[in-house]
């Protein structure tokens, strides 16, 4: 009797095992397909939910402005964020064709050349000598100096196309992620109440704090970014004019583009140094060169003070996640990196202090 009882409970659990492997397994398949269907979307969709909860301060008092009219307000935003991301784009575009036409026809007609260097070149430290003969050659004989850095411009124009095409491809991810954001903030209100219940699915009573807590994390590390960008890029603004440098309104958007990417100003910066040394007097360049180099510099001053304004949090967390999921998944790890060492910061404390 007792073995035909155990063979029935053997028999049973097998059965509920079989049932329930083949029900995980359906489930782990469908997310699986859901997943792959989704991916394309992921980021343009991390990026619209970024945006959305970092504007929506600015969204709440512009739609007070227009009488509480939400739609013209998410309109009027979105439209506002596309014409700031094409219209540079337009006019270097332009830039760079009627330059290209006027260097084709200089080229095609044989008015091209190229002025003499300086002496002062000549007295650069280490590599004063070979870019003084070099940039003579060039200005003496423009064909020979081209076969002589043939197979680097054949790398570099390979180079300029891919990252053409990967510009190309990001700023038309950034588009679709601003338009997104636009219907996000529209409807704002049912998010973040699909936010906090999700938050206290996962976290019990603790969902919503961590909830707010996500939103100031995104708000914060956007006013680090955008906020060293700007700062950034018009002090270096104030250089350039004060150099006189060729330009220097579209070098100041391209220094805060390269900032808001995050990508070391001195990779812009450092050309208009040398130029700056080519032309003007060695005090006026070192001086110069001083200011630019506080300009590089400044980034890892200001942005631990700035993330972490209004944030409950001990500013270093914010900063090693942000720059920590930057080195991890690129520009979108800032704020992603920051709101999960936020989160498992937070997690860890009330563990820690849960009997207290």
């Amino acid at each position: 009797m007792l073995d035909n009882h155990n063979s029935y409970t053997t028999d049973e659990f097998s059965k509920k095992a079989v049932e329930a492997t083949i029900k995980i397994g359906f489930v782990l398949l469908l997310l699986s397909w859901c997943f792959n269907i989704t991916q394309p979307f992921i980021n343009p969709l991390a990026w619209g939910m970024i945006i959305a909860v970092a504007l929506y301060p600015l969204y709440q008092k512009l739609s007070v402005i227009l009488g509480g009219r939400e739609k013209l307000t998410s309109t009027l935003i979105t439209t506002v964020l596309i014409l700031i991301i094409i219209g540079p784009c337009v006019f270097l575009a332009d830039m760079i064709s009627q330059n290209a036409q006027d260097l084709a026809h200089k080229l095609n007609t044989g008015n091209f050349s190229i002025p003499a260097p300086t002496e002062n070149v000549a007295s650069w430290p280490l590599i004063g000598k070979p870019v003084f003969n070099f940039w003579q050659l060039a200005a003496t004989n423009i064909s020979e100096a081209l076969v002589t850095l043939a197979p680097q411009l054949k790398e570099i124009t390979k180079w300029l196309i891919s990252s053409s095409v990967s510009t190309m491809m990001t700023i038309l991810q950034l588009l679709v992620s601003v338009i997104i954001s636009g219907m996000l903030l529209i409807n704002a209100k049912a998010g973040h109440k699909l936010a906090v219940s999700i938050g206290k699915r996962l976290a019990g009573n603790k969902g919503e704090d961590l909830t707010a807590l996500s939103i100031a994390t995104i708000r914060g590390v956007a006013r680090g970014v955008l906020g060293v960008a700007l700062i950034q890029s018009l002090l270096a603004g104030v250089g350039f004019f004060f150099a006189d440098i060729p330009g220097a309104g579209i070098l100041t958007i391209l220094c805060l583009f390269v900032a808001i990417v995050q990508l070391p100003t001195f990779i812009l910066l450092l050309p208009v140094i040398i130029y700056v040394f080519s032309i003007h007097s060695t005090l006026f360049a070192t001086v110069f060169m001083l200011w630019m180099v506080l300009v590089g510099l400044l980034d890892n001053v200001l942005k631990p003070i700035l993330m972490g304004r209004g944030i409950d949090l001990p500013m270093a967390v914010i900063f090693i996640g942000a720059v920590g999921g930057m080195m991890f998944s690129g520009i979108i790890g800032l704020f992603i990196g920051a709101i999960i060492l936020a989160l498992g910061y937070k997690l860890f404390l009330s563990w820690l202090y849960e009997q207290s």
